[in-house]
């Protein structure tokens, strides 16, 4: 069946970078759109950033833009995204998925930006 497993969260002050990675099995990853998505405490998921099957393009949410790169190796079967500049705003569980909308999730990742 389909498993992600996200990794590489922690916690970083403001102005800090963080590596997100996700590793996929149990489908076709390479061929698949994937994208990232978060949910902050008390908040709904909200979409992050979303790239090809072949990582030609890419697309970011406004509140991330400049900010977050997303990417992939379909030979490692591993979705990324590169975090930097982060701010507290930023603090949540990220989550990979091949749809933003209907899952399926892993268990995600915690992201906690804080002095």
């Amino acid at each position: 069946q389909v498993q992600l497993v996200e990794s590489g969260g922690g916690l970083v002050q403001p102005g800090g970078s963080l590596r997100l990675s996700c590793a996929a099995s149990g489908f076709a990853f390479s061929s698949y759109y994937m994208s990232w998505v978060r949910q902050a405490p008390g908040k709904g998921r909200e979409w992050v950033s979303s790239i090809f099957s072949d990582g030609s393009n890419t697309y970011y949410a406004d509140s991330v833009k400049g900010r977050f790169t997303i990417s992939r190796d379909n030979a490692k079967n591993t979705l990324y995204l590169q975090m930097n500049d982060l701010k507290s705003e930023d603090t949540a569980v990220y989550y990979c998925t091949k749809d933003p909308d209907k899952g399926p999730w892993g268990q995600g990742t915690q992201v906690t930006v804080s002095s």
